[in-house]
Formats: structure tokens, C-alpha cells, sequence
């Protein structure tokens, strides 16, 4: 098409007006085009990408702690358990939201201001620097950690926007210092720390859960959305063997004896003797869990110190001896004041008297040094070392308490001249008071050595789990055991050294022992007193152990540590609901004249 400017020039118009709306078709289409591929690149591509980013956005992990197990002893009273707590947390966004009015529907406050007001008082907190964490665009932040419930309820009460609560667990043990050295304690990480809380720390720990939810811009779970969760599995009970009230009485009395005799320490060990189950081990200056940081000493001295036996280790030698056929009960064996043997090595018993015969029995009850070297050379050093293997001396129990020593048993072919013959009456060697009470506890098994255990179970979310502390073996014959029971008993009569260990009604079977030990400077400064025995004598249920380490006030464990045995072990026989002995004893005679 031609058409004519002003003026007379002519010029050709550009398109028909179907061209021109094919030109703007094709610009729309373009137009469309790329709306249209973006949005597929956007939907196809990039979306699932994006959809994540909201959703990581929206989404709030977090993780649920696990119940850790209880423990607690053999009729189920709890030692420690978990007690629940909150962590109050706080959605910074949603704290605008938060109004606040006056009976009358007058505004009193909003946002960080008022809450702040208000959760002060309940969390103990100064009100400005509580504000201060309330602002700012942080939608998750930990107001308080271990909140007890009562107070959660009273800030739910108020209604903050974006202000919940978790819930956590603080360890409790509600007993307080009973079996606290059994216990022992968890740190600030909830981790066990001492005693058993760290031994068992996987068993009672459990599995944390996990869980991931969406969160609305008010701070609310959204119900519809990308929620995604691991339950926490609960840590396994432990069962103790220990009685509490027995393992309060015992610790009673040992702190008791240690403050008459200003002893250093002193501890006490029931064993029942037929499964190796420990009934009660008491320490004087138990531990109290709840605050560990307030006591001198968080261990068990009856588990991790070591103490020479003296003349309860005369009891394994004689032992050995009946079992080797080279002495009867009844043996006559010389006792004078004063020995010097072949080597040159001179020894004397605790108290002059002139030189005498007894029996091997009067041996044991009038606790001769002297005797005792004499029977101790009808056996070889070989043999005498391998009876306290057999015993368990030198070797852990495992019985599961941490820092538990072997003692010390050097090997007989590194015993010096004069160590091969005070180990015949226990000195030159180092027990602890697990090991000492476990050849007595074999004793009164028929010969039978049990396992320790102080575990007796786990209780887990799968079932009940039983411990099996492992094969008992056969160390002396059953012969030679009831001999010993019945030698015993003369130590606990009139004639013996553990008069004070008599228990009305029951026929007790025991040694005492006092062993003096070298101190730093290699003297002999150091002194153990001790007792050990059987009970009843007759139908041997518990074999008790006790001693008291470098009391000030005497040093004879039948007069320091057989008053101690007789309280713990009447307690004892009256709790387990032993019944009172059947049958007067039939003790050996203490001289042959006497036959």
C-alpha cells in the first residue's frame, strides 16, 4: 500500500494490519514461552530443590533423649533412677504475638517486654537479660535446661506464643549415700562418671530417638506436614544383688567403728555363700551420688585397697593342709614362743607363753604364728602358692565394680627367706576384702568356690536378661571344708581369739586377723584388723568380712573387727530370716590332752 505525505511525498506503510498482528502474536508466544519454560524449569528442575529449601526451612530436628535405666537392688528399691525434667525453648518470631491485658481487657504489655515479665519469676531469671534472648529472628533457643514439671505447667499457663518445652531427665538417687559407692554418680554429660553408673554406662544408656517436624510461622506444629520421627528406646534396669537396708546398716556400722577406733578406713562385705551373690559391701565415707564433689573418697576400699591378711591368710594354709592329707584337726603340732628356722629366719607369736603343744585346731583358735610356720613346712612352697591361686588371690574377682585390684601374690619362686613363711600366716602378701571373705565364703560351699557378683540383671525393652557370673569349681573336697567350719568355731568360743564375734542363738565359724605392713618409709607403721566368718556354722548361709585399716586405738582385729562382724552379721541373719542354730557345736579339742 502507497500513501502520500504533506507535501507531495509519497511512502509505503508498513504491514496490513493482519502482518501486524501476526507480529504481536509472535512476541506474545515468545512471551509465553519463556513464562512457560520457566515454569517447567522451575517445576521440573529446580522445584523439588526448592520445595526441600522451604521445607528445610519450616522443618525443626531435634532429639529425644533416652530414659536411662534405673538401678536398683535385689527387692527392687530404686539407687537411681532418671527424673523428668524440661528444656523451655523459645520460637524468637512468634514472640511479637505475645499480648496482655488487664482484667478490664486493657492492654498491660506486648512482645519480648511482657513475656519477659512474666517468665522471669518462674525461671528464677533477671527480667532484662531474659528479654534480651526473646528478641531476634532465632526459631529455636534454649531458655532453661532442667525445669521441673510444676514450673513448665505454670508457664504453659501464660500462653507465650513460640515459648515449649522438651522434655529431659535429671539423675536422682533417692537414697542418698546407701550403696553410693556401689552406685556411683553421672556427669554433667549424663555420661556414668564412678561405681556402676560408669561400668554399665552402655546397658543403662539406651538409644536416643529422633524426630523432625514442620513449624508454622507462629511457632505450631504443622499437622499436615513433613513429620518424621524415631522413638527412643529406654536404657535396661540394672538389679543389684545388694540388699539396701543391709548395705545401710553394714555402712552404719563401719563409719561407727571407724570414728571409736580412729581407723583410717574400714569396710565390711556379706557374700551369700551358696551363689556367690554380694549382699552387702560397705566402705566407711560412702560417697552420697546426689553430691560427689562434697566427699574425700568416691572408691571402695573394700574392692580397690589392699591390706596384708595376717592370721585369717592362716586359715588357707591350714586348709591346704587338710587337703593334702599332712595334718588332721586333731594333729598335735608344736607351738613354742619363739621359732628360728633352718635359714635363720626367726618368728614369735603375739604373746609369750611357754613353749606348748596344741592341736592343729588350737592353732587356728589361739592364732600361733609359730604353729602355723610348722605346719605351713609339711607342704612345699609350690603347693602353698597354688592353693591361693585356686582360692582366687592374686586374681580380680570381676564381681563388675570399677578400679577392683589383683592384690599383690608375687610368684613362690620370688619368695625371699623370710616371705615364704610369713605368707604361711598372711603377711608378704595383699588382699582385698573380696578376696580375704572369698576363701571363707568357698569354705562354707562345701569347698565350692562361687563367682562374686554384685549384678544380677538387666531389664531392657526386649526382656528380663540374667547374669551369669560363670562356673563354680571344686578347690578343696567337701571333707576338708567341714573340718575347717568345725575348727573355726573354737576360734569364736571362750578359748579363742573371736570371742566378740559370738552372736546369741547362731554357732558362728571365724578367724580373726592382724597383719602389721610396711608404711612409705619401709618400717612396719601400718596395721589391718580384721575379721571373717561363716554364719551359721551349722547350715552356712553368709560369710562375712571385715576390717579396719591402721586404727589408732588397739590393733587386734578380735577386739576392733569381731564386734564390728557381730552387729552386721546378727543384723544380717535376722533380715534374711535365718533361722537360730539347731545343734550345740562339737569343736575340736584345742591339746591332745584334751582328747
Amino acid at each position: 500500500m502507497t500513501a502520500t505525505r504533506p507535501g507531495g511525498n509519497s511512502f509505503t506503510a508498513v504491514g496490513t494490519p493482519e502482518r501486524r498482528q501476526i507480529v504481536l502474536l509472535a512476541m506474545l508466544l515468545v512471551v509465553v514461552l519463556a513464562f512457560a519454560g520457566r515454569l517447567v524449569y522451575v517445576q521440573v528442575f529446580a522445584g523439588p530443590g526448592l520445595a526441600a529449601a522451604a521445607t528445610n526451612e519450616r522443618s525443626y530436628s531435634y532429639t529425644e533423649p533416652a530414659l536411662r535405666g534405673s538401678i536398683v537392688d535385689s527387692s527392687g528399691t530404686v539407687l537411681a533412677t532418671s527424673v523428668q525434667t524440661y528444656r523451655v525453648v523459645v520460637n524468637q518470631d512468634a514472640i511479637p504475638a505475645y499480648l496482655t491485658a488487664d482484667s478490664e481487657g486493657e492492654p498491660t504489655g506486648y512482645g519480648a517486654a511482657a513475656a519477659a515479665r512474666d517468665l522471669a519469676p518462674l525461671l528464677n531469671r533477671d527480667v532484662n537479660a531474659l528479654g534480651a534472648e526473646l528478641v531476634g529472628q532465632d526459631r529455636y533457643h534454649i531458655l532453661a535446661r532442667e525445669v521441673a514439671p510444676e514450673v513448665w505447667r505454670e508457664i504453659a499457663a501464660l500462653g507465650i506464643p513460640g515459648v515449649s518445652a522438651e522434655e529431659t531427665f535429671e539423675r536422682a538417687y533417692p537414697n542418698g549415700n546407701t550403696a553410693g559407692q556401689i552406685v556411683g554418680w553421672v556427669n554433667d554429660e549424663g555420661d556414668g562418671a564412678a561405681g556402676l553408673e560408669s561400668t554399665m554406662n552402655t546397658r543403662l544408656l539406651g538409644a536416643d530417638g529422633e524426630f523432625t517436624v514442620e513449624i508454622g510461622a507462629s511457632g505450631q506444629v504443622i499437622p499436615t506436614g513433613h513429620n518424621a520421627s524415631t522413638p527412643m528406646v529406654p536404657g535396661c534396669d540394672v538389679h543389684l544383688t545388694v540388699d539396701a537396708d543391709l548395705n545401710w546398716q553394714a555402712q552404719t556400722v563401719v563409719d561407727d567403728a571407724v570414728d571409736q577406733y580412729g581407723a583410717e578406713w574400714g569396710a565390711a562385705v556379706v557374700i551369700d555363700v551358696d551363689t556367690g551373690r554380694i549382699l552387702a559391701l560397705a566402705d566407711s565415707d560412702v560417697v552420697d551420688p546426689n553430691n560427689p564433689g562434697a566427699s574425700r573418697y568416691t572408691g571402695s576400699h573394700a574392692v580397690q585397697d589392699i591390706f596384708d591378711p595376717g592370721s585369717t591368710g592362716k586359715v588357707l594354709t591350714v586348709l591346704s593342709a587338710l587337703e593334702e592329707g599332712v595334718v588332721t584337726p586333731t594333729t598335735p603340732i608344736e607351738d613354742p614362743y619363739r621359732l628360728t628356722t633352718e635359714n635363720g629366719q626367726t618368728f614369735h607369736d603375739h604373746t609369750e607363753h611357754p613353749d606348748q603343744i596344741l592341736t592343729t585346731t588350737g592353732v587356728l583358735a589361739e592364732s600361733a604364728n609359730t604353729g602355723t610356720v610348722l605346719i605351713g613346712e609339711r607342704m612345699s612352697d609350690q603347693t602353698r602358692f597354688e592353693y591361693m591361686q585356686r582360692l582366687g588371690w592374686g586374681e580380680r574377682t570381676g564381681m563388675g565394680m570399677p578400679g577392683e585390684t589383683a592384690g599383690i601374690l608375687h610368684h613362690y619362686e620370688d619368695w625371699d627367706g623370710r616371705q615364704r613363711y610369713t605368707t604361711m600366716f598372711g603377711q608378704g602378701v595383699s588382699v582385698n576384702l573380696l578376696q580375704n571373705t572369698g576363701v571363707f565364703s568357698t569354705i562354707a560351699n562345701g569347698g565350692v568356690r562361687m563367682p562374686l557378683s554384685i549384678v544380677d540383671g538387666y531389664d531392657c525393652a526386649d526382656g528380663y536378661e540374667q547374669i551369669d557370673p560363670g562356673e563354680p569349681v571344686q578347690v578343696v573336697s567337701e571333707e576338708s571344708s567341714d573340718q575347717m567350719i568345725r575348727m573355726l568355731e573354737s576360734v569364736v568360743t571362750d578359748a579363742g581369739t573371736g570371742e566378740s564375734a559370738a552372736i546369741e542363738g547362731y554357732r558362728i565359724a571365724g578367724k580373726t586377723g592382724t597383719a602389721q605392713m610396711p608404711g612409705d618409709d619401709g618400717e612396719l607403721t601400718e596395721v589391718a584388723a580384721s575379721f571373717v566368718g561363716i554364719a551359721p556354722a551349722d547350715d552356712p548361709q553368709i560369710a562375712v568380712g571385715v576390717v579396719m585399716y591402721n586404727p589408732d586405738t588397739g590393733i587386734y582385729g578380735g577386739t576392733i573387727a569381731a564386734p564390728v562382724f557381730h552387729e552386721i552379721t546378727a543384723f544380717a541373719l535376722q533380715s534374711l530370716g535365718v533361722p537360730p542354730s539347731g545343734e550345740e557345736a562339737a569343736p575340736y579339742p584345742l591339746r591332745p590332752d584334751d582328747q
